[in-house]
């Protein structure tokens, strides 16, 4: 189980880093970039799938995390 959760942390920080970058957009707007603020709402194709993936990842990081600490 330990292994499962050491491939599951790899794949997270892989994803993590593969993921485009949101922090620039969102300081643009607040500093003033009004060109992305209805630049792109919604993700779509690789990039949605690459999100999902994530997210799942890290729920299963977290469940697997709890079952190894009883």
């Amino acid at each position: 189980m330990e292994t499962i959760l050491i491939v599951i942390s790899i794949v997270l920080i892989i994803l993590v880093l593969l993921q485009s970058n949101k922090a620039s957009d969102a300081s643009q707007i607040i500093t003033g970039g009004n060109s992305m603020l209805m630049g792109k709402a919604k993700e779509r194709g690789a990039e949605k799938f690459m999100t999902r993936l994530t997210y799942a990842m890290g729920a299963a990081f977290i469940i697997i995390s709890f079952i190894l600490s009883i």
